[in-house]
């Protein structure tokens, strides 16, 4: 009886590989390497080993098939009168028209920064998904120039009511 297989007649053993990832795959894509797999007492060659990937994801930026996406932060001011803004690529930054009157949920393109494909042939987009920048706190000045804005385009502005507090503070600064 051999005292290394035990009489199993193979001895299970680690070994390390390279393996070559193909530009474009995802998570999930399953990769066959030949002849790495288990061999068993009946098997006169090795088996196949398969190895299922998984991409690690990219904080800023994410991926929809062959394209790449990010959202983007843009103000008020720039999505009506237009302007240019940066915006980082796989590449490195990028200078990027903002054309005026944009619409909330615009999706811009940059051609071919996306992911390699698959096939080898060609490359994704990069999708630039613009969220409109509201300013959570204005300056009175801000406030008054919003309210003429309003006006011009005749929007009636509803002023929140008042609570208790500046109701009571109001009350015994207007006393003093």
């Amino acid at each position: 009886l051999c005292k290394a297989c035990r009489g199993r007649g193979y001895i299970r053993t680690k070994k390390r590989l390279k393996v070559k990832i193909p530009p474009g795959v995802d998570t999930g894509t399953r990769l066959k390497i030949r002849g790495e797999g288990a061999q068993t007492l009946n098997d006169s060659h090795p088996g196949d080993l398969f190895v299922v990937l998984k991409v690690k994801e990219h904080p800023l930026f994410n991926r929809e098939g062959d394209d790449i996406t990010i959202r983007i932060d843009v103000s008020f001011p720039v999505v009506c009168l237009g302007g240019e803004i940066t915006v980082p690529t796989v590449e490195g930054d990028r200078t990027l028209i903002i054309p005026p009157g944009t619409q909330p949920g615009s999706i811009l393109k940059i051609k071919g920064l996306g992911v390699i494909k698959s096939n080898g042939y060609g490359r994704g987009d990069q999708l630039i998904y613009l969220n409109i920048k509201v300013p959570k706190h204005l300056t009175e000045k801000q406030k008054q120039l919003m309210e003429e804005l309003a006006r011009e385009f005749n929007e009636d502005i509803v002023t929140p009511r008042k609570g208790f507090k500046e109701r009571f503070r109001e009350f015994f600064e207007s006393t003093e």
